[in-house]
C-alpha cells in the first residue's frame, strides 16, 4: 500500500491525485478530436463555395461538367460522416465515466459510536445516495483518527476480466487503508430505511459534524441509546475528480479556503 499512499497523515492529498489522476493524455486527445472537426468543418465549407460557383448565371453546367461535380458532392457527404463521427467520439470521451455524480457531491460518514462507519455520496441532498458503503473500521476509531490530523481513506479492488462493464462505484467489496494501515474490507450497501432516516434527518445539515440519539427498541433510557449508543455524523461537500474508468478521488471542500481537505477518499481499480 506504500506506493498508492502519503508517508505521513499530513502530505499533501494533492501530489497523490497528481500521480494517479493524470489528464494530459486526456487533453491531447481532445485536441486531436477538435483539429479533425475543424479540419471537416474546412473542408465542407470550401466544398459548398465550389457547388456556389458552378451554379452562377451564365455558368450553367453541361453533361461533362455536371459529371465533374459528382466526385464534389462524393466528398462533401463525405466530410459530413467524418464530422458526426468525430463528435460522436468527442460526446462519449466527455460521458464515458459519467455514473450519475457530477463534480461537486455531498458528502455524509455516520455510524452509531459501538458500529461501523458508513460513507454515503449524493448528487444532492434529495436525491437517494449514488454511493453507499459501509467500512469495517469502528465509529470511535475513525474518529480519533480525524481528530489526531488529515485522513486519507483507500479503497481498492481487484480488476476482474469478466466484469469488464461494471462502473467503479458499482464494485461490491473494497480493500480498506486509512493513513497507509490496513483496515480490513468495505462492503457496498444499497441505502435501506434505516439509512434512508439517517439521511432525511441531516438532510438540512449543509455542513458540520455532530450528534443524534440513537433509537432505542424498549422504549426506556435517557434517548441517547440502544445496543450500539449515540450517532455520529459529519456532512460536508466535496469535490469529485476522475482520473479514469478505474481511479476516482473525492476531496472535502473546506468552507474558509484554507489548507488542503481535512478527509480525503480515493478509489482505485487495481
Amino acid at each position: 500500500m506504500r506506493t498508492i499512499m502519503a508517508k505521513t497523515p499530513h502530505d499533501s492529498s494533492f501530489s497523490f491525485s497528481r500521480r494517479y489522476f493524470n489528464w494530459p493524455k486526456k487533453k491531447v486527445e481532445d485536441d486531436d478530436d477538435m483539429e479533425e472537426i475543424l479540419t471537416d468543418s474546412s473542408s465542407m465549407h470550401f466544398c459548398e463555395e465550389q457547388n456556389k460557383e458552378a451554379v452562377e448565371p451564365g455558368n450553367i453546367p453541361g453533361p461533362t461538367q455536371a459529371t465533374s461535380m459528382m466526385p464534389a458532392r462524393k466528398k462533401k457527404s463525405s466530410a459530413v460522416s467524418k464530422l458526426r463521427s468525430a463528435l460522436t467520439v468527442f460526446g462519449k470521451s466527455k460521458s464515458a465515466y459519467h455514473s450519475g455524480l457530477g463534480t461537486r457531491v455531498v458528502g455524509t460518514l455516520f455510524g452509531y459510536r459501538r458500529g461501523h462507519v458508513h460513507f454515503a455520496f449524493q448528487e444532492d441532498a434529495k436525491l437517494s445516495p449514488a454511493f453507499l458503503i459501509e467500512l469495517a473500521t469502528p465509529t470511535s476509531v475513525l474518529v480519533r483518527e480525524m481528530a489526531s490530523g488529515l485522513v486519507r481513506i483507500a479503497l481498492e479492488c481487484e480488476k476482474k476480466t469478466d466484469k469488464k462493464g461494471l462502473k467503479l462505484l458499482e464494485e461490491p467489496v473494497w480493500r480498506t487503508y486509512c493513513n497507509g494501515k490496513k483496515c480490513g474490507y468495505a462492503m457496498r450497501r444499497e441505502c435501506g430505511p434505516e439509512e434512508l432516516k439517517i439521511l432525511k434527518a441531516v438532510e438540512p445539515i449543509s455542513m458540520g459534524a455532530g450528534v443524534l440519539p440513537g433509537d432505542n427498541e424498549n422504549g426506556e433510557g435517557n434517548g441517547a441509546g440502544g445496543s450500539e449508543g449515540e450517532l455520529m455524523y459529519m456532512r460536508a461537500r466535496f469535490e469529485r475528480v476522475v482520473g479514469s474508468k478505474d481511479s476516482e478521488a473525492f476531496y472535502m471542500m473546506n468552507p474558509d479556503c484554507s489548507g488542503g481537505p481535512e478527509l480525503s477518499v480515493y478509489l482505485l481499480r487495481v
